[in-house]
């Protein structure tokens, strides 16, 4: 048996997110020794690792649960997990054209900028 500690070392996933995710049911509670803390087995710490994967990839915890009871079930379902990986990369490539929409909008407003200038043209613009 992996004490938390443990299990938050070899997950990769701090000791309050354990917590936090236990509490939020994205992970079942583990099992309690008799002085009353939490003990994890090799599968409960691979679960753990799981989520923790999703979760870099910018899975929601919603997300990241629904996909780790389809890798826990009988009947996996590989269409669900296409549809919830197709939903999240549309979600990606929609932050990456915003993020690059910001990119020029801010080259712009730097572009403008003089040093030394007693008036500030991209402080006028964002006034505006």
């Amino acid at each position: 048996m992996i004490a938390i500690g443990e299990a938050a070392r070899q997950s990769g996933v701090p000791i309050e997110t354990i917590r936090y995710y236990e509490r939020e049911g994205v992970v079942p509670a583990p099992r309690r020794a008799a002085n009353g803390r939490r003990v994890y087995s090799e599968k409960e710490v691979g679960r753990l690792r799981f989520i923790k994967r999703c979760r870099d990839l910018g899975f929601s915890i919603t997300d990241a649960k629904g996909l780790l009871s389809l890798s826990e079930g009988e009947n996996d379902n590989c269409a669900t997990v296409k549809d919830i990986g197709t939903a999240h990369l549309f979600a990606v490539r929609s932050k990456i054209a915003e993020l690059k929409a910001l990119e020029a909008a801010l080259e712009q407003l730097t572009a403008n900028c003089r040093d030394g200038s007693v008036s500030c043209q991209m402080l006028e613009a964002l006034a505006r």
